[in-house]
């Protein structure tokens, strides 16, 4: 970046912090702390005076960031793909995340959800930003905010759990009940870095809500409702009554299927979304045991 910027700011940017327009402006090719600091000594203005990093912006406003060391640019990640779009009006986007996709990059991996989002929306003034993720391993439905007033109303919704998730699971055995049975444990990290554990006495509170779906004599087909959203929770609850996801290198055994976790519906005031399974062959889902799956926990 070899000149001065003057970026207005958009009635979908209204609200952000000055810092997030910066970085979501330059879709986080130049470092965080090389934009705290322009911000601190003032190169970075805001209608012409200076501003804080965390000062809310108004629409109309205009940004001027002043030339930038090209050595602290970042290269866009690599993608290696496009995603499959479920859905998308002016405020939201729904895309379907294939399994061994990582939400958002990381340590050894730069193409990511969220990377893809990016550059599908190189040229929009608020690239999409994930509302929620899902593990690697799990494939299914995911919501982006196209807009920085849907982003701030779609995580509100989440953490104060109006939001409604739903999920297909095969397990390993023979399920034992044949109606709604309600999951409720305490789960801490124990045994390993990043492995966690159902614990009687400490630990945060993972509830979940499951139902059979299909039965076979040595998998079934469960649909999971999460009441709360701990990491790898349905993985844990299930492995811990002895049904391990298929799959479940971490919490049970491999599977040349993979992980056999998908994130099938997700509820929102306003918003009812779904999208498919991947599975094929012996665990093919019917349309009749999806449409049970969608109507399996009435509020």
């Amino acid at each position: 970046m070899a000149e001065v910027l003057h970026l207005e700011v958009s009635p979908a940017e209204a609200g952000q912090k000055l810092l997030q327009f910066l970085e979501r402006r330059l879709h986080r090719g130049v470092p965080r702390s090389a934009l705290m600091r322009c911000i601190r000594t003032g190169q970075v203005r805001v209608d012409g005076g200076r501003r804080k990093p965390f000062d809310r912006l108004e629409a109309g406003q205009t940004v001027r960031v002043p030339p930038l060391d090209p050595g602290e640019a970042k290269a866009a990640p690599a993608v290696a793909g496009e995603l499959t779009v479920l859905f998308e009006d002016a405020e939201v986007i729904v895309v379907a995340k294939p399994a061994g996709l990582a939400a958002h990059a990381g340590t050894g991996h730069t193409d990511s959800v969220d990377a893809r989002l990016k550059a599908r929306c190189a040229d929009a003034p608020f690239p999409p930003a994930l509302v929620h993720r899902l593990d690697r391993d799990t494939s299914g439905l995911l919501l982006a905010a196209k807009t920085h007033a849907a982003l701030r109303r779609l995580t509100a919704a989440f953490r104060e759990g109006a939001a409604r998730k739903t999920y297909l699971a095969w397990v390993r055995g023979s399920w034992p009940d044949t109606g709604e049975t309600l999951l409720e444990d305490r789960l801490e990290k124990r045994g390993g870095k990043g492995r966690e554990r159902v614990h009687t006495g400490g630990g945060k509170v993972a509830l979940a809500r499951v139902t059979p779906l299909l039965a076979g004599p040595s998998e079934t087909l469960l649909a999971v409702r999460l009441l709360t959203g701990r990491t790898h929770q349905i993985r844990v609850q299930l492995a811990a009554r002895g049904h391990a996801v298929v799959g479940d290198a971490k919490y049970g055994t491999t599977d040349p299927g993979g992980l056999c976790l998908h994130a099938l519906a997700l509820t929102l005031p306003g918003l009812d979304l779904s999208c498919p399974p991947p599975w094929t062959g012996a665990r093919a889902v019917p349309a009749a045991a999806l449409e049970l799956a969608r109507r399996a926990f009435p509020d």
